[in-house]
Formats: C-alpha cells, sequence, structure tokens
C-alpha cells in the first residue's frame, strides 16, 4: 500500500509578511528547513477575497496585493508535523489540504 500524502494550499497575498519579510519565501523557507520534498509559488494575474476587492496585475503598483499560493506535497506525517508552524505563519489565511496520489 502506498503512503498517504497531502497537498496543501495556502492562500496569501503579495503584501504579506512575516518578521518583516515576504511571507510567501519565509514559508518555502520553513519547508526546506523542515526537510519537505519541495515547495512552489504560483502568482495569480486576478483574483479577491472577501475583505478586498478584486485585484489585477493592472493593480500591480497600487499596493501589491496579488493573491499567491504556496503549495507543497508530502507524506502526511510531514504535513502533520509542519502544519501548526503554518498556522502560525499564515493564521488568518486559507488554508486547504486535499490528499493526494503521487505517481511519479
Amino acid at each position: 500500500m502506498a503512503a498517504e500524502n497531502k497537498l496543501v494550499s495556502v492562500w496569501i497575498n503579495e503584501a504579506d509578511q512575516w518578521h518583516r519579510r515576504p511571507l510567501h519565501l519565509q514559508i518555502l523557507r520553513m519547508l526546506y528547513e523542515e526537510g519537505l520534498a519541495g515547495g512552489t509559488v504560483v502568482r495569480a494575474v486576478a483574483g479577491f477575497t472577501g475583505a478586498a476587492g478584486v485585484q489585477s496585475t493592472s493593480l500591480v503598483d497600487a499596493g501589491g496585493k496579488l493573491p499567491l499560493v504556496v503549495q507543497f506535497v508530502d507524506t502526511a506525517e510531514n504535513v502533520d508535523r509542519v502544519l501548526p508552524k503554518l498556522r502560525e505563519m499564515a493564521p488568518d489565511r486559507l488554508i486547504t489540504i486535499q490528499e493526494v496520489e503521487v505517481v511519479s
């Protein structure tokens, strides 16, 4: 039986910070230091949250609030291990977790 794997997505924006540094880079650094398999940041061309209006690339100079999604896939054990730190770093942001099958 294959190991259970999980895909984690953290929905943030460009302006989010952790200890005065870009949150998305700090999350990737934490994942690397914790020995996870890898992580990716995807930058949206447009998006919105319930708290803010639609932001798009044409507004990029007006506050840096374009959506970013930090994603990583790893074993359930590793995801469970880093989840408390991730919640600490992004306490008011949407974090989703899905079970996935890794085929290669």
